[in-house]
């Protein structure tokens, strides 16, 4: 007995030691008292193995030992199974910076540290610009007119934006932009998310574009010129990256400049020739200055010894010679205009490259810097706005439209999908603004935006497919009444763009974040480069203490002990707990996978992308949780969140469950699966009260489909009807209108009213005769079964309205 009494001892000690990473000193002394201890009072065997520990912990952890021999050896080896680093790769990963997703990695998060990242609001001059420049634009947009009959947004809404300048909105104040927060950028471009045209038109220039290269980048001659133009809509910018054959991997554009002299007006002219040709150019058809992104050489080394020069970005005006612009591509389910642009022999003077002569061969870190920030804001914001209208019409629709004398908002087979793309719809809400909070914090938050990228325009997809599902006809059938379906079609442009999200899911989200957020790996490859032994034996070690903390916090919490302090109360006080354990086992398995394969962990990307699903799921988890603790909380809300949370962490269990399934060592994963998971996986799918209770909130008019709805054009003020505030009317006076078709369809289930009363109609008409209702509620009812019909009838047109060529029109019944 008192020889497993030493036995457990030993082993809670240890993994006390291990949980808080206290180093090798505390680990040997806990081995040396209980192999004494064991060695004199109980069992010989066990001390021996004891003390035979203790001393192999002194050997490996003592830095004054280990230095002299097995640092150098280690050191050695690690030279050269570490993964290469191209120069390009070392861009990316020094670009932006580190803050919640770093937390994330060490298995230990700081709560407090994501806590202390303040929301200060929106400004009084930011809230109006929302509440009224914003619904002016909304109010313009007409799905059908814009997608179909114009393509393109009309001139009236064009006039409004450059007037107002919504293109202006990264520009300072003192070049004449609106100078807004990232917050307030993100909730601009979700209210104008009523249409995916305008939202675009006006997203694409205050991201990635030359607006924000010239603020970080450019001289003060260029700035001065052009963003003072570029705010007020004089001039139209779009930026060309992307062509045949350089998409995702952007490094790898054929679009070249010769650095060169050329003879203008007499003088001779120090420039560059270019050749290239862009495809998918957002604004391109109209833009009147063009940002560029190609490789430079200088084979006559006219600005130095180097002749390539590397890829380099340049700003060049519409009118220039030999550069073809103003065609057309046809984006899916969007007329926003994107088009091609190509250039043979364009001379440009070197006073057009951004930033000068001093950043050529800067530009992909001048792309990928600013990436990092535009990628967090543009396209999660029309996601997350897309959402909330989407929630919006959804709710209204189930409740209105009525089968089987209830309205299909009572069946639980389209409570399960509302519920669902409810709790997408939050959760996007939550990690767009909260990531955008640090934005106006200082951060450039690169693995985040990756996250909130593909995630949010993936949960895009399955919201407006949940969308059609609940509308059924009345979204198929397209025309001026149908405000979803040219959204929904148009979504594999966000799924695409701005980094495929099959690119991002696969190589850079966890490739990324396992470099760049990781606590040590970033130094070890630092010191291997610098050839510094010493600074690697503090990284490795630390490293070393970092896995073993992991395992033990992983292990001991998922058996549910020792669960971390954590700053919250309530509902929320699991949920943080359960993120801390599932970090821990995260940060666990990152590290077993990068040091069982290696360099190779590059190629099996199917590893990556579940280690990066589990990050992406306790980044958004932790964003709902800050929003949740910082926010009002509505009657409702506190299902959503539920809902939510339970839904976030069980996919970081599935794809944890689904990494120990394909790791290559099933020793390894075995291994792994009992540290992480001692008790099996934690969360199933959430509870069917969770999913009733939240469809029926966002289909009333509660204040959780109000709070939910914030934010949106929500009024009926506009030159285009707006079927939101139409379905938000109708459900404010829903009671009233239920009560009465209970007491109208009891009526006729009993034969009181004529069998030939069919339509809701005839049946308010003759209840009305019959006296079982009043004539002020048969007033009400008609005006109601009005607005009703007309939000659930769909557009018919003349029989040859879609066929371009007249000519072709088959006449099947000529008479």
């Amino acid at each position: 007995m008192l020889t497993l009494i030493l036995l457990l001892v030993a082993v809670v000690g240890l993994l006390a030691v291990m949980r808080r990473e206290a180093g090798a000193l505390p680990a040997l002394a806990v081995l040396a008292v209980t192999g004494l201890a064991s060695l004199l009072l109980a069992s010989t065997l066990l001390g021996l193995l004891l003390l035979a520990g203790a001393i192999a912990v002194a050997v490996a952890g003592l830095p004054a030992l280990r230095g002299k021999w097995l640092t150098p050896r280690l050191f050695a080896l690690f030279k050269k199974v570490s993964p290469k680093v191209s120069d390009t790769e070392r861009v990316a990963l020094e670009a932006g910076s580190v803050a919640w997703d770093g937390e994330l990695f060490t298995g230990k998060p700081n709560w407090q540290a994501l806590l202390d990242a303040k929301d200060d609001g929106l400004s009084d001059e930011e809230r109006a610009f929302i509440d009224n420049q914003c619904s002016v634009a909304a109010g313009m947009c007409n799905a059908w007119e814009i997608a179909k009959e114009r393509a393109d947004l009309p001139q009236e809404l064009w006039d409004h934006l450059k007037q107002e300048r919504y293109f202006g909105m990264i520009i300072p104040k003192a070049y004449g932009g609106l100078g807004f927060s990232a917050k307030a950028q993100s909730l601009v471009l979700q209210k104008l998310s009523v249409n995916e045209t305008l939202m675009v038109t006006v997203g694409v220039p205050n991201s990635l574009g030359p607006g924000e290269l010239l603020l970080k980048y450019g001289t003060d001659e260029q700035k001065n010129h052009y963003l003072p133009r570029l705010a007020d809509g004089r001039e139209i910018p779009c930026f060309g990256l992307t062509g045949p054959r350089a998409g995702s991997d952007a490094t790898s554009l054929p679009d070249a400049g010769v650095v060169c002299k050329q003879t203008i007006d007499g003088k001779e002219v120090l420039g560059v020739r270019l050749n290239f040709e862009k495809r998918w150019i957002t604004l391109a058809p109209i833009a009147t200055v063009v940002g560029l992104a190609f490789r430079l050489f200088d084979p006559e080394k006219l600005l130095g010894d180097e002749e390539d020069r590397g890829i380099t970005l340049a700003l060049i005006p519409r009118d220039t010679a030999g550069m073809e612009i103003g065609r057309r591509h046809h984006p899916i389910g969007s007329p926003f205009l994107n088009g091609p642009i190509k250039g043979k022999d364009v001379f440009v003077p070197l006073d057009t490259i951004i930033g000068g002569e001093a950043m050529i061969g800067q530009g992909w870190r001048m792309l990928v810097e600013c990436l990092s920030v535009g990628r967090c804001i543009t396209l999660p914001s029309g996601a997350t706005g897309t959402a909330r209208y989407a929630i919006g019409w959804s709710g209204g629709f189930a409740r209105i439209r009525r089968q089987f004398n209830v309205p299909v908002a009572e069946m639980e087979g389209i409570q399960e999908p509302l519920a669902r793309m409810t709790a997408l719809g939050y959760i996007a809400q939550a990690a767009v603004y909260q990531t955008a909070n640090t934005i106006d914090r200082g951060e450039k938050p690169a693995v985040p935006s990756a996250i909130l990228k593909s995630q949010l325009t993936e949960f895009q997809r399955v919201i407006l497919g949940d969308a059609m599902d609940i509308h059924g006809g009345k979204a198929v059938t397209l025309g001026p009444r149908n405000y979803l379906a040219i959204g929904y079609s148009a979504n594999p442009v966000a799924i695409t763009v701005e980094g495929a999200n099959i690119m991002t899911r696969n190589l850079m989200i966890f490739g990324q974040g396992a470099i760049r957020c990781h606590p040590y790996v970033l130094e070890e490859l630092a010191a291997r480069d610098a050839d510094d032994v010493k600074a690697f034996d503090k990284a490795f070690f630390g490293h070393a203490g970092l896995i073993f903390g992991n395992a033990a916090r992983a292990f001991t919490q998922g058996l549910g002990l020792g669960r971390p302090a954590v700053p919250f109360q309530g509902e929320a006080k699991r949920y943080a707990q359960e993120i801390a354990r599932l970090s821990a086992g995260f940060g666990l398995c990152a590290d077993a996978a990068m040091a069982s394969l290696g360099s190779t962990l590059k190629q099996r990307e199917m590893l990556s992308a579940r280690l990066g699903d589990v990050l992406a799921n306790l980044y958004l988890a932790s964003m709902v949780i800050k929003q949740w603790h910082e926010g009002d909380k509505v009657e409702g809300e506190a299902a959503l969140f539920h809902y939510s949370c339970q839904w976030l962490l069980g996919r970081a269990e599935q794809a944890l469950d689904e990494l120990f399934d394909n790791l290559p060592s099933r020793a390894l994963a075995g291994a792994l699966r009992l540290a992480v998971m001692p008790r099996g996986k934690r969360f199933k799918r959430p509870h069917d009260d969770l999913a009733r209770a939240i469809a029926q909130a966002v289909s009333r008019d509660s204040a959780l489909r109000t709070k939910l709805l914030a934010n949106t054009w929500s009024a009926d003020d506009g030159s285009q009807p707006n079927f939101l505030a139409r379905y938000n009317a109708l459900l404010a006076t829903q009671e009233r209108a239920e009560a009465l078709y209970r007491t109208v369809n009891k009526a006729f289930a009993k034969g009181e009213l004529p069998a030939v009363a069919l339509h809701p109609e005839q049946r308010v008409e003759a209840a009305l005769e019959a006296g079982l209702i009043s004539a002020d509620d048969a007033a009400f009812m008609r005006e109601r079964e009005a607005r009703v019909l007309e939000l659930l009838t769909v557009d018919d047109f003349e029989y040859d309205a879609f066929v371009t060529d007249k000519s072709k029109v088959l006449r099947h019944h000529a008479a």
